[in-house]
């Protein structure tokens, strides 16, 4: 009986602090949707990205990856590690197609949907409008729902928070589930390698082992002011993480201020022509979702984070509304090149387009916080 009163299925709606979280997740978006339209592509290793000396990958499909090929990693790199990788180019129109299906599948379950890229987002199912009640269940008929209609698969985590949640959909990927319960979720986390730590990229993690935290158990032992001499900002997060701890919750309706595009790279990136190209993919996709929700705006802001994760910005405004294509990349590239070179690999780069002008702003839809190219 004590079980089961723990069980995020059980819990009464009103219980301060807990909720029933989902967070879904496609496998291998991208490349999915390629073997998907061409039968010829399915069962091998195919990268979504330039084939050129310039190239980058966009998205790598799991037979790929088998070779470690990863996304933004440089496609001489990807085709060295995998002779036989199959190189296609990226089709928005296609996987946006794929995400509308996506998100009208989400929708039909809860109004509590807060999407952080065309293929992951979050649900918050405390309360569902079908009335299943279990998050667990929801979650399965999710994957179904989406298997059926797009022929892909998503993975799924559930818990009682977000960051528990998205944690959970990485466990048993591809096309799985896991569910972290009430009570769970400090042990979860303890068991894990610091890498899994959703912000902890390779400096930080290696970082983190010469200051004797490699996992989940060792982080905890941690206090914050010892977290905050040695990550700064980033240790609040660390002290909540270690400890399963997660307020945050699903925003499905905020006013959108910016449209936005950001990439973290598996391998820290420095050289000048591979940050051209992956600027060059963020501009053309940023776009798309600029034109989708006939936004205006006045700012251009491109911003990276180097390896040692501070971060650096670049902006420019404009007196007009920024209406084309042609004018949106001509900043997006003047504001990288007056950045260039850089002092030192980034781990990220982002691109927005912000001071909008979205008219009636209340039949605006919901924020989709910032676009993911992974």
């Amino acid at each position: 009986m004590a079980d089961k009163a723990q069980d995020p299925e059980e819990l009464p709606h009103e219980a301060p602090g807990l909720r029933k979280i989902i967070h879904v997740d496609m496998d291998a978006f991208f490349a999915s949707v390629e073997q998907r339209d061409d039968p010829e592509l399915r069962g091998k290793p195919v990268a979504v990205g330039g084939s050129g000396g310039r190239g980058v990958v966009a998205a790598a499909s799991y037979e790929a990856r088998k070779f470690g090929v990863r996304s933004a990693m440089p496609s001489v790199t990807a085709k060295r590690l995998c002779p036989d990788l199959i190189f296609v180019k990226h089709r928005f129109d296609a996987y946006k197609e794929a995400s509308r299906q996506i998100r009208a599948i989400f929708e039909h379950h809860t109004p509590h949907v807060e999407p952080l890229s065309l293929d992951e987002a979050y649900l918050d199912v405390t309360e569902d409008r079908l009335g299943i009640g279990s998050a667990t269940r929801i979650a399965e008929l999710i994957r179904q729902e989406i298997r059926a209609k797009t022929k892909l698969t998503a993975s799924a985590g559930v818990s009682y928070n977000k960051f528990l949640a998205k944690l959970a959909s990485d466990q048993n990927k591809p096309d799985g589930m896991c569910v972290i319960r009430p009570g769970q979720g400090a042990d979860f986390v303890a068991g894990l390698p610091i890498r899994r730590f959703h912000g902890v990229g390779p400096k930080a993690e290696e970082k983190m082992k010469r200051l004797g935290i490699e996992t989940g158990a060792d982080l905890v032992t941690k206090d914050i002011a010892f977290l905050k001499a040695n990550f700064g900002s980033f240790a609040d997060y660390l002290y909540r993480a270690a400890r399963g701890i997660d307020l945050r919750p699903v925003r499905a309706h905020r006013v959108r201020k910016s449209v936005g595009g950001e990439r973290t790279f598996s391998e820290d990136i420095s050289s000048g022509s591979a940050l051209r190209e992956t600027l060059y993919n963020t501009i053309d996709y940023v776009w798309e979702s600029i034109e989708r929700t006939k936004a205006r705006g006045r700012t251009v802001t491109l911003k990276v984070k180097f390896n040692d994760f501070k971060s650096m910005t670049r902006s420019k405004s404009v007196t007009h509304w920024i209406e084309t294509k042609k004018e949106w990349s001509e900043i997006s590239r003047e504001l990288l090149e007056e950045a260039l070179p850089l002092p030192m690999p980034i781990r990220l780069m982002g691109l927005t387009l912000s001071n909008l002008d979205h008219g009636d702003e209340e039949e605006q839809e919901a924020d989709s916080a910032q676009l993911s190219l992974l």
